[in-house]
């Protein structure tokens, strides 16, 4: 077993977790009117927009554990063609890091976690 590549996968499934857990507490709650979906709208927002928003605030995460999962079964099983997977999901882990980095000016910790993943994969 991969225990670096298994790391990757489990911090990728964690960041996912946080991201949506953090994101329907400090943005999405304040939205909500007794509903499951958001659909406050404020300004300059329309509801159609916060409902977007919301959903593809969730894919993100879906996306990070549905890559952390593929990280961890390659860790313990390996796939003969494994190395492009592992080699591409760093890649796209970095360049959201940088983008979370540079977007926020640092100020957002997403980037930490993303990084993280990405250089568990190329250490890999």
């Amino acid at each position: 077993m991969n225990i670096t590549l298994f790391a990757a996968g489990i911090l990728s499934i964690i960041v996912g977790l946080v991201h949506s857990i953090l994101g329907e507490f400090l943005i999405f709650k304040k939205l909500r009117d007794g509903t499951v979906i958001p659909t406050m709208a404020t300004a300059p927002l329309r509801e159609k927009n916060i409902r977007i928003l919301w959903a593809t605030w969730h894919i993100a995460s879906f996306f990070g554990w549905a890559l952390g999962a593929m990280l961890i079964k390659i860790s313990i099983s390996g796939f003969s063609d494994s190395a492009i997977i592992v080699q591409y999901t760093g890649v796209a882990m970095f360049l959201a890091g940088i983008l979370v980095l540079i977007s926020t000016k640092a100020r957002h910790p997403g980037w930490v976690g993303l990084c993280g993943v990405a250089i568990l994969c190329w250490l890999a």
